[in-house]
């Protein structure tokens, strides 16, 4: 790179990056006007026997794979409403108004996701998920946790489905059609499709842990394929970069197609579209998407005013979309930190509140000059905007007396949380069956500590903690799951009838949100 400031900032950011975001190894690239600005490798893929990390050492990119379903979707179907009439044999039991492929393409169907639903039907983190086991986990879906259309959700069952239906469409296997519809034409010569995440290619491992723990090999055996499953170098993904600053002119080339701007049913702007999410990097929009296993992340974001693409590959658990966000600030040439807030917080703030659309935990943490919220997988950073008023990238809360007010403008979504009442609830244990999910979710007290155990179409999991929020309000801790990340922690509420007794749960988080389970 030429010695200016620009690339100095930038090239003091790649240096950092291995102490930054430590882990056992890792591969980031640029492309600046269609051509790799930088290339950069470190560590290593496999610490026992000592594999380097190279560019051409291929990862699972899990989740960035939805981009390239989504388009041999329009490369061999077109017009996804073609496929619309299938899903009501995807989803044999539904009894609300079903979604359209669209929506599936957009994560607005409002289904629950498949493998957050993996942890209710009794799966083991550990366990094998087959191939054979996401048709009838899906077709025991029977409503969705908002009208297809209205807002978003993330649902890794959305791709899944279109996997089948592609398949079928074309009557030819999805690996396939990735080779002979994107691979080939994007130059991506290494890259294939590897659904079961127990097979290594090239030896690949994902680590769990971190410095402090040390890592450790993170074991997977799920079966995925839609949602994910693509395996690609350093080098494949830069290629992809390169195709999509070769094709921007085309407003028919596939990438223009699939980064669209998608709207909701009501015209609002959409953040997700047909397999890319849609943000903003000091102003300007960006398209990309992330991706994660345990032992994995992974982010790729393109700038399509600058021609700018940032590749991150981690085979650890740091955050890849923190580091493709400074790459692509440093290629920027901006160096600026944010600005500080210097409101004082309110104490107020922190508490626990239950979201009243979704009936899920929103949990507020104050922290110096910020507030930490959870409300999806991961917490949220606020600052203090105004009196009573914090806002992230994702979501404003303002204080409403006790209560808040919330909104996401992603999710098209203003709604209230509110403030869970103090107080315990002695009537948790017991059985507890879901007609929705054809599950149990048996309820223990041992001594004085909760402990919650799933069974379903999985199998009996294991026991997870429970404790006590406030008044018939439980979180159920589940940090490790099949897929990553992991749902968090899962709300219970208490449902009572008019004298007061227990006849049931609500159990849901972000990702499955309001399942209902009635008292055996």
């Amino acid at each position: 790179m030429t010695n200016t400031p620009r690339h100095s900032c930038l090239q003091h950011v790649l240096d950092t990056l291995p102490e930054q975001f430590q882990g056992p190894g890792g591969a980031v690239g640029i492309v600046k006007d269609g051509e790799v600005l930088t290339r950069q490798t470190w560590g290593y893929v496999n610490l026992d026997e000592g594999r380097p990390f190279t560019a051409a050492r291929r990862v699972p990119i899990c989740s960035i794979s939805k981009q390239f379903t989504c388009g041999v979707l329009l490369d061999v179907v077109g017009d996804t409403a073609l496929l619309d009439d299938r899903l009501s044999d995807v989803l044999p039991h539904f009894e609300s108004r079903l979604p359209t492929v669209a929506d599936l393409c957009n994560m607005q169907s409002g289904l629950r996701d498949y493998w957050a639903l993996t942890v209710l039907q009794g799966a083991h983190p550990e366990g094998v998920f087959r191939r054979e086991d996401a048709g009838p986990l899906l077709a025991r879906m029977r409503t969705t946790h908002f009208e297809p259309g209205s807002s978003y959700s993330y649902s890794n069952g959305n791709f899944r489905i279109l996997s089948d239906l592609i398949e079928e469409y074309a009557d030819q296997p999805l690996g396939d059609l990735y080779r002979d519809r994107i691979f080939d034409p994007a130059n991506m010569d290494s890259a294939l499709l590897s659904p079961d995440t127990s097979v290594r290619v090239d030896g690949t491992v994902g680590y769990e842990g971190n410095q402090r723990t040390g890592f450790f090999p993170a074991e997977n055996r799920i079966y995925w394929s839609g949602d994910a499953g693509i395996n690609a170098s350093l080098n494949d993904m830069l290629a992809w970069e390169q195709h999509i600053d070769a094709t921007r002119e085309d407003p028919d080339s596939l990438y223009c197609r699939l980064s669209r701007p998608q709207t909701f049913r009501n015209g609002a702007a959409a953040p997700y579209g047909y397999g890319l999410a849609h943000g903003k990097v000091n102003g300007f929009a960006v398209t990309g998407h992330s991706g994660a296993l345990r032992g994995f992340r992974l982010q790729r974001l393109h700038m399509a005013a600058h021609r700018l693409s940032v590749v991150v590959l981690f085979n650890h658990e740091a955050d890849a979309h923190d580091a493709a966000t400074r790459l692509m600030r440093a290629a920027l040439g901006d160096v600026t930190e944010p600005e500080a807030s210097n409101h004082v917080i309110d104490p107020t703030w922190a508490g626990h509140y239950l979201v009243e659309d979704s009936d899920h935990l929103l949990a507020v943490e104050t922290n110096g000059q910020q507030l930490e919220a959870r409300y999806g997988t991961r917490a949220e950073r606020l600052r203090l905007t105004a009196a009573g008023i914090a806002q992230s990238s994702a979501m404003t809360l303002a204080l409403d007396g006790d209560d808040l007010t919330l909104t996401r403008p992603g999710e098209n979504l203003a709604t209230r949380a509110t403030r869970v009442p103090d107080g315990v609830s002695e009537d948790l244990a017991g059985c507890y069956r879901s007609r929705e999910l054809g599950a149990v979710l048996r309820i223990d007290r041992t001594g004085p500590a909760l402990y919650g155990c799933f069974e379903g179409l999985l199998g009996t999991g294991p026991m997870h903690s429970i404790r006590a929020v406030g008044r018939d309000v439980f979180a159920l801790s589940c940090q490790r799951s099949m897929d990553a990340p992991a749902p968090g922690d899962w709300t219970i509420r208490i449902r009572r009838d008019a004298a007061g007794n227990n006849i049931g749960l609500v159990v849901g988080c972000w990702l499955a949100r309001k399942i209902t389970y009635e008292r055996v």
